[in-house]
């Protein structure tokens, strides 16, 4: 239970505007929509949705979103001007609680860029948070590259923002620059120079590029910020930004030299980092904090018995907290649907009658093919299930591999495209090339193959196999993953999965423009 006397840290998401810039992590519109309910659901105080004015399918998911929130208060971002603001306005307008994000670079780099000097940074900056903050009770401002820019100037800047009705000051470490102590110090010095500072809510906004995120983002709550911005499994620009599960379990398990609460249900923290793996096509490294595969597993022979004797010996956090079942048992070809069900629960999925129905199927198939269904096995089929899609553009509805030792291997495949099922017969150099010949024969393309892997869920020769491919096509990134216990099979849809992302946004203004009438 919470302690009432300790200070609160509010956790502020960005999984679904600064985590869906990761190259090549483009969530649809109903994989936003499933997100942002889980975060919702978990505690979350602040979802930064997206950025309203950048598509109609970033403002139709934001409106949405927006509609459907129940306790948390939802954020659109916006540049430093009118429009950007509007839009961002007209999108969490219809939440129970909306809030509007503006920033603008503020270092010497970005000035220069701007094409403003200080004295019009400061009108610019004054203008539109006071334009927001006409629209909008509760208005974040944040000045972009925050750690690299001079600290008069930044003293200056914070302080017109707050005159103008700022309620957060948000300072990015925009391109993962600063160190823990000079983090704090930062933190610290705005508090103690700027008027009004205690007045308003700092919050810190770290990326991973030197791997100090949450370091610099915890160091930042020690000396006074009291939100944190952040994502599931740390997805973000370049080398990502402040894992979510990283801060919220550190302010846990070290309530001793950290005691801040947040008002987050631990136990949802692997289903969602498991779902943001499998939409994003990005999956956790096996020895990721908090989240990762290995993060509770021993192997050494003196950490096995220590934990046979006392689990507090080699784990500082419980599995169950994170909502990670604390055993791997085996499920079968005669287990009936409530152990599916009771299983999946203890997995961190939570299935509607429908939804359990058709994830029966599928893990009966799975277990006609396979001895032994471990849990791994069910995260991978939960995944699978997540990225299907009966009104995907392209879908498989039958493969054929005929392979040989003399010549090349052939792939026969039918391929449904919109309304139409098509088939070709493909050859290449190996069963996948042939494969991947067939589909790009039935739907031409000129994306390049960036990357294809290969990772085997379980052990055996009947293990799944999980193939994730990533397509690039003008400068974008597409990322399509899936799981078999035929590797060619799982080749063949991770590559469908990747084409009908880079369909759907080529598509995307179109589409939302039809859902927003629609709906």
């Amino acid at each position: 239970m919470t302690d009432p006397k300790q200070d609160r840290v509010l956790i502020f998401d960005t999984t679904l505007r600064d985590g869906e810039q990761s190259p090549g992590a483009t969530m649809s519109h109903s994989e936003k929509l499933e997100i942002a309910a889980l975060l919702d659901e978990m505690g979350v105080d602040i979802i930064e949705a997206g950025f309203p004015i950048a598509s109609e399918g970033d403002f139709a998911a934001v409106s949405e979103i927006a509609k459907n929130a129940t306790q948390s208060t939802i954020c659109g971002l916006a540049r430093a001007n009118f429009a950007d603001i509007d839009r961002a306005w007209d999108a969490v307008k219809q939440a129970p609680q909306g809030r509007i994000h503006t920033f603008i670079g503020t270092s010497p780099l970005h000035r220069d860029i701007t094409a403003l000097d200080m004295d019009g940074m400061v009108a610019r900056i004054h203008e539109t948070v006071s334009h927001a903050r006409n629209l909008c009770d509760d208005v974040q401002w944040s000045p972009m590259d925050a750690t690299r820019t001079e600290h008069d100037f930044l003293c200056r800047v914070v302080e017109t923002a707050i005159k103008a009705g700022a309620t957060t000051i948000n300072i990015p470490d925009t391109v993962g620059y600063t160190y823990p102590r000079e983090s704090a110090d930062l933190i610290a010095m705005l508090l103690e120079r700027v008027p009004g500072a205690d007045a308003i809510t700092f919050a810190t906004h770290c990326h991973n590029d030197l791997g100090m995120a949450t370091a610099n983002a915890l160091a930042a709550v020690e000396a006074g910020a009291r939100q944190v911005e952040c994502t599931i499994n740390g997805l973000g620009e370049r080398a990502g930004n402040t894992a979510l599960e990283e801060v919220v379990m550190a302010l846990r398990v070290r309530g001793d030299i950290l005691p801040y609460a947040t008002g987050i249900d631990t136990t949802k923290i692997m289903g969602l980092s498991r779902m943001v793996a499998a939409v994003s096509g990005f999956p956790v490294q096996y020895n990721k904090a908090v989240v990762g595969k290995n993060a509770f597993a021993h192997e050494s022979g003196i950490h096995q018995d220590g934990m046979l004797k006392n689990k507090e010996t080699f784990e500082i956090m419980r599995p169950e907290d994170i909502g990670l079942a604390a055993t791997n048992l085996v499920m079968g070809k005669h287990s009936g649907r409530a152990a599916l069900r009771a299983k999946l629960s203890e997995l961190g999925y939570e299935l509607g009658d429908n939804q359990l129905k058709d994830v029966f199927v599928r893990f009966k198939a799975l277990a006609d093919r396979k001895k032994e269904v471990y849990d791994d096995d069910l995260i991978a089929l939960m995944a699978e299930a997540s990225l299907s899609d009966e009104d995907a553009y392209l879908q498989i509805k039958r493969l054929r591999v005929i392979c040989g030792t003399d010549g090349p291997q052939e792939a026969e495949l039918t391929l449904r495209i919109g309304h139409d099922e098509k088939c070709v017969d493909a050859t290449g150099d190996g069963p996948v090339d042939a494969t991947f010949n067939a589909v790009k024969m039935l739907h031409p393309h000129d994306a390049r193959l960036e990357l294809y892997q290969v990772h085997a869920v379980t052990e055996g020769t009947d293990a799944q196999a999980t193939v994730s491919v990533r397509l690039a096509k003008d400068g974008i990134v597409y990322s399509g993953q899936s799981s078999d216990t035929d590797t060619v099979v799982a080749s063949a849809k991770a590559y469908v999965n990747a084409l009908n992302r880079l369909v759907m946004h080529q598509h995307r203004g179109n589409l939302s423009a039809l859902m927003s009438s629609a709906g």
